[in-house]
C-alpha cells in the first residue's frame, strides 16, 4: 500500500529526500508532496542572477567546490567553474528536480500547523494567498534546515539613525547606505565566523571596487569610507584553493575540500573529530590549520593571529579568498571583542569598552535562529525532541545524527544539520526512507539495527549544550559522519576512478565525494543516466585532481588572490646601449582590487560574460608602482617613475594576463600586453624530459628544464613584440604554503634601438 509522506521545505534536503523517498525505494511506495513557502524551489539557493530577494546573494561563491556541493547521482556541466555561485547552485537544483520527478511539489504553500493523530498520522494545514488547506498524511519529514529567521541582538537598536541590516540583506553598497545621513564614516561588520568573515570580505571588495574602478563611482566619495569587522575572537582563514603540499617549493593547488576530505591522510576506521574538543585535540587541528596555511595569520594583522593560549582553543574557521589580504592592506580592521552597545552613532566594544563613533551604518553577521522554521510542530512534540531556542546549533536533540526520534516513528528530519555538506542530506535521506520502507526492526538488516542499538546522538547532543569546549561544527564530522551512514546502510564506498600522483605521505589521494557513495539499485532501474551522472561526478574529481597535482591548474588563480595590497619592489635595469641608462628603481607597487571591465575585451565577449547564464567578468586589479630611479654611472640623475596596468584571471581558462593602461585614462585597460605561461616544476619537467609527464600549457618547453632547477617557485614565461621590439618575460612566484610571499618580474628586451634587461623583486 503506498503511504503518503509531506515533505517541508523545497531546498536541498527537501528534493534530495523526495528524490529518495521515490526513486531509491521499491516502486510505488510512497506518494510524496513538498510544500514550499517560495514561489521557486531552492530554498536558500536563487535559481537567477537577478532574484536578491531570499537569504542568499545570488553571486554569493560556494565555500565548498561542486565535488562536495553534488548529489551522488546527479553532475555538473562541465562549464560550471569550481565554486559555484548561489544562482548557479539554485538552477542545479531545478534540473536535479526535472531529472528525478514524481514529487507533487506545491510552491507558495506556507505550513502554518501540524497534529499528530492518535493513529501516527499527521494532519497538515497550510496557507497559501490567504487561504487554508488541511490534509493528512502518513508521514512528515522537516527539511526547513537551520535559516528560520536572522537573528538581531537585542543591544542593536532597530530604529537608529544609521543603516542597520543582517548579513543576509546585503546585495550592494548603494542599497546600504542608501539611508545613510552622512557622507562616509565606518561600517561596522559584527560577527567572527564564516558569515562575518565573508560579508567583509565582500562589503571590502565592492569598497575597493567602487574605489579604483573607471567611470561614475557608484557611492560618492568612496575612498572616506571605512570598514571595521568586531570579532570575539579570530579565525583561521582559508582561501578557496588550498595546496595538498603546502611544503613543497611549489605547491599545487585544488578547491579547498578535496585536499580537507582526503581520506588518505587519516587512520581507518575514521573517528569523529567534533563535538568535545579536548586541549590536545585543538592543539592538534590548530597545528594543520597553521601548516595548511603556512602562518599564524600575524603578518596580516596583530587581531588575526592565533597563537599561545588561543591554540588551546577549539579552532574556527572560515573561508574567503581575499579577507587576509584585504585585512593586510588596511582595507579591513579588525577589532576583537563583541559589540556590546550602539547609542547616538557610538558603538561600545567590549571588553576594552572602547568606543567606535562616525558610524556610516552596520551589517550583523550574527546568525540565524533555526526555531522559526520549526514553529508549526506541536509543543508535544517540540517537547519530545528537547527543543532549546537557545542552542541554536542544537534547536533538537535528534536520533542517528539527526534524523528521527524513536518516540516518533512516523517524524523525520533532513538537513538539520550544522553546515549539512550535501552528502549528509542524501545519507540522512536514506536513512529516513530506510526506516519508513520497512515496517519492523526484524526486516531491517543486522548493520541497520546494530546502527540504531548503539546510537548515542541524542545523549551526545545534549550533553554538548553546555559543553565549554563544544567545536564549531557539533554534530559530527563531515567524513566520520559519512561512513557511520554508509555502514548502517550497507553502502560500501567506491574506489576512486584513477591514483593520482603520490603526496609527502607517498599515497595517493583518496578524494571523498557523495558520489563515493552511491545508491544505485532502484534508481539505476527507473533511470539508467543515474550511474552516468555518477561516474561524471567520479570522473570530474579525479581530472581536477590530476590537473592540479600534475598540471600546474589553479595556479594562476592563486597567484592572482595573492597579490592583492602593497608590495616592496625593487629593480634593476642593465642596459648595453648608451642611450638607455642602467640603473636601480625603488618603489612601491600596489594591486587594488575591483570589479572586471570590459575594456579591451571583445564586445561579443563581454556581452556574453554579463548574460543572464554567463559567469560575469570576475575581478581584477588596478597595478600601480611608483618609486624613484636612480641612474647607476650618475647617482645625480634621479627622478620619480610610475606606471600603471590591468591584472586580470580568466577562470575559465585558468590564465593569468597583464594589459596596458590607457595614456589618457590610466584606470582603463587599452590592450593585451602578454599572458602569463607557468611552466612544470623541477620535479615534473624532469619527468617530461622522459615523456611521462603532459607540459601545463602548449610551448612550455624542455629547454626552459635546466633553467627551472635554479628556481625555488612556480617559473613563468611571456613574451610580447611591440612593432620591432621583442619582450621576453620571466616571473618565479615563491610561495609559502598558500600565500605568495615574494616574486620576481624580469624583461630581456631586444629591438633595432633596445638592448637591456630589467630584474625586479617585489616583497611584502
Amino acid at each position: 500500500m503506498t503511504k503518503t509522506i509531506c515533505i517541508v521545505g523545497a531546498g536541498p534536503s527537501g528534493l534530495v529526500a523526495a528524490k529518495t523517498l521515490l526513486h531509491d525505494t521499491p516502486e510505488d511506495s510512497f506518494k510524496v508532496t513538498i510544500f514550499e513557502a517560495q514561489p521557486r524551489i531552492g530554498g536558500l539557493w536563487p535559481t537567477k542572477k537577478n532574484d536578491v530577494g531570499g537569504l542568499v546573494h545570488p553571486l554569493m561563491v560556494t565555500n565548498q567546490s561542486r565535488h562536495t556541493v553534488q548529489f551522488s547521482n546527479f553532475s555538473w556541466p562541465d562549464s560550471v567553474p569550481q565554486f559555484p555561485k548561489a544562482w548557479q547552485v539554485g538552477q542545479y537544483l531545478e534540473r536535479y528536480i526535472d531529472e528525478y520527478s514524481g514529487a507533487d511539489i506545491r510552491l507558495g504553500y506556507k505550513v502554518v500547523k501540524t497534529d499528530l493523530q492518535d493513529d501516527g498520522s499527521w494532519k497538515v494545514e497550510v496557507e497559501s494567498d490567504g487561504r487554508f488547506e488541511t490534509a493528512t498524511f502518513d508521514y512528515l519529514l522537516v527539511s526547513t534546515g537551520f535559516f528560520g529567521k536572522p537573528i538581531w541582538p537585542d543591544y542593536v537598536p532597530k530604529g537608529a539613525d544609521v543603516p542597520i541590516i543582517h548579513s543576509s540583506e546585503y546585495r550592494d553598497l548603494q542599497s546600504l547606505l542608501a539611508k545613510s545621513s552622512r557622507g562616509g564614516g565606518k561600517i561596522l561588520i559584527v560577527g567572527g565566523q564564516m558569515s562575518g568573515i565573508e560579508t567583509a570580505a565582500t562589503i571590502a571588495t565592492h569598497l575597493s571596487s567602487a574605489t579604483h574602478s573607471p567611470g561614475k563611482k557608484t557611492i560618492q566619495e568612496p575612498e572616506s569610507y571605512s570598514i571595521h569587522h568586531i570579532a570575539h575572537r579570530p579565525s583561521w582563514v582559508f582561501p578557496l584553493f588550498t595546496s595538498p603540499k603546502p611544503a613543497a617549493s611549489a605547491p599545487p593547488f585544488l578547491p579547498c575540500d578535496l585536499p580537507s576530505y582526503n581520506l588518505a591522510n587519516r587512520p581507518h576506521p575514521l573517528t569523529n573529530s567534533q563535538g568535545h574538543i579536548s586541549v590536545e585535540a585543538a592543539r592538534t587541528l590548530n597545528a594543520i590549520c597553521q601548516s595548511t596555511l603556512g602562518t599564524d595569520q600575524g603578518e596580516f594583522s596583530p587581531e588575526t593571529k592565533i597563537d599561545n593560549d588561543l591554540l588551546d582553543q577549539q579552532p574556527f574557521v572560515a573561508m574567503s579568498s581575499y579577507y587576509a589580504n584585504l585585512v593586510q592592506s588596511g582595507l579591513i580592521k579588525v577589532i576583537n571583542g563583541r559589540l556590546l552597545s550602539f547609542d547616538e552613532n557610538v558603538a561600545t566594544i567590549s571588553p576594552s569598552n572602547k568606543k567606535i563613533s562616525n558610524i556610516a551604518a552596520i551589517v550583523l553577521a550574527t546568525g540565524f535562529d533555526p526555531s522559526p522554521a520549526l514553529s508549526f510542530l506541536p509543543p508535544s512534540v517540540l517537547e519530545i525532541i528537547s527543543h532549546s531556542a537557545i542552542h541554536v546549533n542544537l534547536p533538537l536533540a535528534l536520533a542517528f545524527h539527526g534524523t528521527h526520534h524513536p518516540s516518533l516513528p512516523t517524524l523525520g528530519f533532513v538537513g538539520l544539520y550544522r553546515s549539512p555538506y550535501w552528502g549528509i542530506m542524501e545519507m540522512q535521506a536514506r536513512f529516513v526512507a530506510r526506516l519508513w520502507t520497512s515496517n519492523t526492526l526484524q526486516s531491517q538488516s543486522a548493520a541497520f539495527c546494530q546502527a540504531l542499538a548503539e546510537d548515542d546522538t541524542i545523549a551526545r547532543t545534549l550533553a554538548l549544550r553546555t559543553d565549554p569546549r563544544v567545536s564549531q561544527f557539533p554534530m559530527g564530522d563531515y567524513s566520520f559522519l559519512m561512513q557511520e551512514f554508509a555502514r548502517a546502510l550497507d553502502i560500501t564506498i567506491t574506489p576512486p576512478l584513477g591514483s593520482t600522483p603520490p603526496l609527502a605521505t607517498g599515497k595517493s589521494m583518496d578524494i571523498l565525494t557523495p558520489a563515493r557513495y552511491p545508491s544505485l539499485s532502484a534508481a539505476t532501474a527507473r533511470n539508467p543516466r543515474a550511474v552516468e551522472h555518477t561516474r561524471a561526478n567520479l570522473l570530474a574529481t579525479y581530472e581536477t585532481a590530476l590537473a592540479g597535482l600534475s598540471g600546474g591548474r589553479f595556479v594562476a588563480g592563486a597567484v592572482f588572490r595573492s597579490l592583492l595590497g602593497e608590495w616592496r619592489l625593487d629593480r634593476t635595469l642593465s642596459s648595453r646601449l648608451p642611450s638607455h641608462p642602467s640603473g636601480r628603481f625603488s618603489g612601491t607597487a600596489q594591486f587594488l582590487l575591483r570589479e572586471g571591465t570590459g575594456d579591451g575585451i571583445s564586445p561579443a565577449l563581454v556581452s556574453k560574460a554579463n548574460s543572464d547564464s554567463g559567469q560575469g567578468l570576475g575581478l581584477e586589479y588596478l597595478y600601480i608602482e611608483d618609486g624613484t630611479f636612480t641612474a647607476q654611472d650618475n647617482p645625480k640623475l634621479s627622478f620619480r617613475a610610475t606606471r600603471r596596468y590591468i591584472w586580470r584571471y580568466d577562470e575559465a581558462r585558468d590564465v593569468l594576463s597583464v594589459w596596458f593602461a590607457r595614456t589618457d585614462e590610466q584606470d582603463r585597460a587599452d590592450y593585451l600586453f602578454h599572458e602569463v605561461e607557468f611552466l612544470p616544476p623541477v620535479e615534473d619537467a624532469e619527468m617530461l624530459v622522459e615523456g611521462q609527464a603532459t607540459p601545463l600549457t602548449i610551448g612550455a618547453a624542455i629547454e626552459e628544464k635546466q633553467q627551472a632547477k635554479t628556481k625555488k617557485g612556480w617559473v613563468a614565461k611571456a613574451s610580447h613584440l611591440c612593432i620591432d621590439d621583442l619582450y621576453n618575460v620571466h616571473y618565479e612566484f615563491n610561495f609559502n604554503a598558500v600565500n605568495l610571499k615574494e616574486w620576481t618580474l624580469g624583461y630581456a628586451v631586444n629591438g633595432p634601438k633596445k638592448d637591456y634587461t630589467i630584474n625586479g623583486v617585489y616583497r611584502r
